[in-house]
């Protein structure tokens, strides 16, 4: 029996790595990113695993598969997959998976702001590269609309009773004001941080059903934002960590959660209309962000957010799975 073989580029957005699949893989058949989505999860888990798990990988890894777009209207598609399974959005995958379709030529340089179309599970993003000597300098994309599902939610925990907001930006995310649980956006919070978010998850997904309004599959807290205000003379400005899937910490400032954030913001007048947020992840690196206008999704009054951020290429890799292996595809420990 022939080993199993896959081809990566890597690259990181924000500290936060993504593995995109550029070999090895077969085209994901379906009509929708959604249809790929689920032929993803039901015949290439051995890949995910192969990619995410270690020893190739470690239980932050996160990753892609690259699809044909939706139509002649797209550029890209793209499956997203990390520690637990398929995700619905990914802005900091987004970034790095455009950035990467210009660097490698995929995608042809159209002057100095080049658009770029990509389709992922939660809808179709606008983005722009902005393009500067050659190279792909930083990555802002339009969102799907993103809107407050609910506020002022309480759940039980080890840590107490813990009041949240849970909104939408192509995932659900459920904020936390961090010092509410007593803890802060540092890396020395972090072992406390991903046992309380975990709790959170569960609590809210026992006791809540979360729903996107319009697409069913769109469904349950994807993530937990602790957040705090960073003090920073004339910015608006704040500092995030988000656990995710189970118990991924995102390095980067969390693209699809931030413009969950937005939408909070917004709904509570925090974040004036034309003010830019400059959010801040746990490893102090930085997207800028900010409400462009209004929506409505089946009613519901919600934002079109703009996210952006830079990517940077790690790596190329060949990974291979010897028949052999007693391993496998691998394990995770946390």
């Amino acid at each position: 029996m022939r080993p199993l073989a896959v081809s990566t580029t890597d690259y990181h957005t924000g500290g936060e790595p993504f593995r995109i699949v550029s070999g090895g893989v077969k085209p994901l058949p379906g009509a929708t990113i959604l249809d790929k989505r689920r032929y993803a999860s039901e015949h290439l888990d051995e890949i995910r695993k192969l990619l995410v798990f270690e020893p190739r990988g470690h239980a932050d890894m996160y990753g892609c598969f690259v699809t044909e777009p939706v139509d002649d209207d797209g550029d890209l598609g793209v499956v997203f997959f990390h520690n637990a399974g398929y995700s619905t959005a990914c802005g900091h995958g987004t970034i790095a998976l455009v950035t990467w379709a210009i660097e490698s030529g995929i995608v042809g340089i159209a002057g100095d702001e080049t658009t770029v179309v990509v389709d992922v599970p939660s809808g179709r993003l606008e983005t722009v590269a902005r393009i500067d000597d050659g190279r792909v300098r930083s990555v802002r994309f339009t969102n799907v609309p993103s809107f407050v599902h609910s506020e002022g939610v309480v759940v039980t925990t080890s840590a107490g009773d813990i009041t949240l907001d849970i909104s939408y930006g192509g995932a659900f995310y459920a904020s936390v004001f961090a010092p509410d649980v007593g803890l802060s956006v540092q890396p020395s919070d972090l072992t406390a941080l991903i046992e309380v978010g975990r709790e959170i998850k569960l609590a809210i997904e026992k006791e809540h059903e979360v729903v996107h309004p319009i697409e069913p599959e769109l469904r349950d807290i994807y993530g937990v934002i602790f957040y705090e205000n960073h003090d920073a003379p004339g910015e608006s400005s704040q500092r995030n960590v988000t656990i995710f899937a189970d118990g991924e910490v995102d390095r980067s400032p969390c693209g699809s959660g931030t413009s969950a954030r937005l939408a909070l913001l917004d709904r509570s007048g925090e974040l004036a209309r034309g003010r830019t947020l400059v959010h801040r992840s746990i490893v102090d690196s930085v997207f800028h962000a900010r409400v462009t206008d209004d929506a409505r999704v089946a009613g519901l009054p919600a934002v079109i957010t703009e996210v952006e951020g830079s990517a940077y290429i790690s790596g190329f890799h060949h990974f291979v799975l010897d028949p052999a292996d007693t391993l496998g595809t691998g394990f995770l420990l946390r």
